[in-house]
């Protein structure tokens, strides 16, 4: 709640329309163009009734404002500490990010402080220096359009090595692992970075915009009513933004969303839906289901006594 209290997306979305009500006249249309610009897809069925209906004190009926200046936003202390506490994860450190004026804060927490479970244990090793070079090697090829040498170790142990076009680095958060997605020749490759020994930069690679789109994943959908108690809409479409999802109002605080993930990643899936307990019961389809049941079961089993 740190960031949505004091500067979150709506937050944003918000300042935005306010400073544009400040510098003159603005419509309805224009508040709901700058929530669908500035903030999710879904935000359009809190904001804009919470600002014309004067809930919040913020735009008259007449969508005026009576402040004079555009809101201004400056970091508070606490957002500072959280920054830092962010920052000293080894996975974004990976990305060098610039740390600039948070020298004097003191972390708001650290890795330590937290108990991950339905995660597998053997990660990548991300503060592993070797690691962390080959990482910013790979940064590199993806922004300057260069190809690369990589040489690995495959699942049996064996070194193997080639010349690869990367194309974009995803991350697993069940696996905690990086994986680089390389493609060439109409074939899409995935290179674990936590296996690979060395990598080289090449040339500039001559693949033309289409060629360099790798083959879209398999997707599979699946239908849940979720009931909006505890704020589980927000949660929800914070915790599947990574996702493509519809989302229709249903009555009495109810809401039935449509997703659509990539089909490798229906475990981890399955362990996000159950995340939300009984706000969220899935209505489709039947084999994803038959999975969340099975879930449950396990973990029934595992219960002492």
């Amino acid at each position: 709640m740190l960031f949505h209290e004091v500067y979150s997306v709506y937050f944003n979305a918000v300042a935005a329309i306010l400073g544009e009500a400040v510098s003159g006249e603005i419509t309805a249309k224009r508040i709901t163009e700058i929530v669908n610009e500035t903030a999710f897809s879904e935000s359009v069925l809190m904001l804009p009734p919470s600002l014309k209906g004067e809930e919040w004190m913020l735009l008259g009926r007449n969508l005026q404002t009576l402040l004079r200046k555009p809101p201004q936003m400056p970091l508070t202390i606490l957002q500072k500490r959280w920054l830092k506490a962010l920052l000293g994860d080894p996975r974004i450190a990976l990305f060098a990010p610039d740390t600039a004026g948070l020298e004097d804060v003191d972390p708001l927490f650290s890795a330590e402080d937290f108990i991950y479970f339905d995660r597998y244990a053997d990660g990548d090793p991300f503060s592993d220096k070797v690691y962390m070079k080959n990482f910013r090697i790979i940064l590199t090829a993806l922004k300057e359009r260069r190809k690369l040498k990589i040489r690995q170790k495959n699942r049996h142990g064996k070194k193997i090595s080639g010349t690869f076009t990367p194309c974009k680095l995803e991350y697993s958060g069940k696996d905690d692992k990086f994986r680089l997605i390389t493609v060439g020749g109409g074939h899409s490759y995935m290179v674990n970075v936590g296996r690979i020994t060395k990598c080289e930069l090449l040339d500039e690679h001559n693949e033309n915009a289409m060629a360099f789109i790798p083959p879209a994943p398999r997707t599979d959908m699946l239908t849940f009513e979720l009931t909006d108690d505890r704020n589980a809409l927000e949660r929800a479409m914070l915790h599947f933004s990574d996702c493509r999802k519809e989302t229709r109002r249903l009555e009495n605080g109810k809401y039935l969303v449509t997703l659509w993930y990539n089909s490798p990643d229906v475990t981890e899936i399955v362990i996000r839906i159950l995340s939300f307990g009984p706000m969220v019961r899935v209505a489709s389809p039947d084999s994803f289901i038959a999975l969340i049941k099975e879930r449950m079961d396990k973990q029934e089993k595992l219960r002492p006594g």
